[in-house]
């Protein structure tokens, strides 16, 4: 994938670019067949626990998933590509197969982002799925990012101080067409000098009131396959999903190598380096054995505050 002239001004200058068909329709496929597998077994346990009612042979998979969240399953934990941000225990589920390893390390999306930060490339840790039910059907309480809207934020403010400096990329892959309707990406285009802007510690971590002009929100719709990349000081958010279908996307990092993760006590890898190809990790095996580690050595210790705002700051009162 190689990215125009003004696609990259427009990431130096803005802090976002939106590139179409970006992952093969082939490795798409192949995601899509690895998470339904991993949802059938899911499915089942509950279905034999009695904890759903509607046999699985039933729904298709987006039934399954909207059956487990209304009946309180946490699909998201067993079907998310890291560890979570609060306490880990010895059976806190993560997922990493061969298809999610090969999107990790496609060679179109390597490329995208060689050309913004260099050709010496480590896959950030702070990595997400996203499994979006339709906003009509969430619980009344529920706060989740990963389930309802996600406030507006910076991902360098939502990484430890450590990284402040690192070169950083976001893709936002959508994995289902994103559409302003199902709660796409938005973004407020960088200021020049943009800076980390106050945080809030609240039930997600968010910009503190009065430091985004929501009026300049930008829409960034894209078709399934296409990603929005993103500089790590871009203001962004999710909007709201108004349809009764989910949205499924993907927050994928990468890092110069080299530089702090940002998360230090979670897992990288080099997915790429033109200078030593022999130090990049190529099975999916591997990858997720070193989360297996870090799952077993982090279950031992106190836990590891992801955070760093405040909620009784002055700009969150």
């Amino acid at each position: 994938m190689r990215l125009t002239s003004y696609q990259i001004g427009q990431f130096k200058t803005e802090g976002y670019v939106v590139v179409p068909d970006l992952i093969p329709a082939s490795i798409l496929k192949q995601v899509k067949a690895e998470y339904a597998d991993l949802l059938d077994g899911l499915y089942e346990g509950w279905f034999v626990d009695g904890l759903v009612q509607t046999p699985g042979a039933n729904l298709d998979f987006w039934g399954k998933l909207l059956s487990a969240y209304q009946a309180g399953c946490d699909y998201f934990q067993p079907m998310d590509i890291s560890l979570p941000g609060d306490r880990i225990m010895d059976d806190t589920p993560f997922h990493i197969g061969p298809a999610v390893f090969e999107m990790l390390t496609a060679a179109p999306l390597l490329d995208a982002v060689e050309q913004l930060i260099g050709p010496e490339l480590t896959s950030n840790p702070i990595q997400h799925v996203r499994l979006k039910p339709p906003a009509a059907k969430l619980d009344q309480a529920e706060v989740r990012a990963h389930i309802t809207a996600t406030d507006w934020h910076q991902d360098r403010a939502v990484a430890l101080e450590d990284a402040d400096q690192t070169d950083m990329v976001t893709v936002w892959l959508a994995i289902t067409d994103a559409t302003v309707e199902n709660g796409c990406l938005q973004v407020q285009p960088q200021a020049s000098g943009q800076t980390i802007l106050p945080h809030c510690a609240r039930t997600q971590t968010g910009i503190a009131d009065g430091f985004v002009d929501e009026t300049k929100a930008l829409p960034l719709p894209v078709k399934a396959g296409g990603a929005v990349l993103f500089h790590p000081l871009t203001p962004h958010a999710s909007l709201t999903n108004i349809t009764d279908g989910f949205r499924w996307s993907f927050d994928i990092r990468f890092n110069a190598t080299g530089q702090p993760t940002g998360r230090s006590h979670f897992p990288d890898f080099v997915a790429r380096s033109r200078a030593r190809p022999e130090t990049e990790l190529r099975d999916w095996r591997a990858c997720k054995d070193q989360w297996g580690a870090a799952r077993a050595r982090l279950a031992q210790v106190p836990h590891i505050d992801i955070h760093r705002w405040s909620s009784d700051a002055p700009y969150c009162a």
